[in-house]
């Protein structure tokens, strides 16, 4: 099977989504980050010298949405008809679950940008609350739900 992103001079090109027809596109993705119990209620308690921490990264994750075709070369510029953002709190494990939702009417899938608007959210967090724990754990970022397009839809079962 040939690489899509691969010319017929094996340089690397941009897939032309031209011909493609428009549909409604959305993304789900999540990730965690794990932390201290000090960090975490400093979180919670609004006690991190930087600010409100949770709205940072809501906010950041958004930007993240909207800035992924400027990191990752191969993606497209997308219009954006939506991005949700939802932080769920672990009390127990002292952790943050950051859900990210895109949505678009276009060519091409926003798989990469609600990937995008999890990791810059979580690490949003994690610069933020650095100075009272470095050993912070970003992990399990991954897509969950995507509908829309060619490939038609995807539901992340458990492993």
């Amino acid at each position: 099977m040939p690489l899509s992103h691969i010319n017929d001079k094996n340089q690397p090109t941009m897939v032309n989504v031209g011909l493609k027809p428009e549909t409604k596109r959305i993304a789900i993705a999540s990730g965690k980050i794990k932390m201290s119990p000090e960090a975490y209620e400093a979180i919670i308690y609004n006690n991190v010298y930087k600010g409100p921490v949770l709205q940072t990264a809501v906010i950041a994750a958004i930007m993240g949405a909207k800035k992924t075709s400027d990191l990752i070369p191969m993606c497209h510029p997308l219009f954006l008809s939506g991005v949700d953002i939802e932080i769920e709190e672990d009390e127990q494990n002292h952790t943050f679950t950051l859900k990210s939702i895109v949505m678009t009417e276009g060519k091409t899938g926003v798989e990469m940008e609600a990937l995008m608007s999890v990791s810059i959210g979580l690490l949003t967090i994690y610069d933020m609350v650095k100075g009272i724990d470095k050993a912070m754990i970003v992990t399990e970022v991954c897509l969950e739900h995507k509908s829309g397009g060619k490939s038609g839809d995807y539901q992340r079962t458990e492993l």
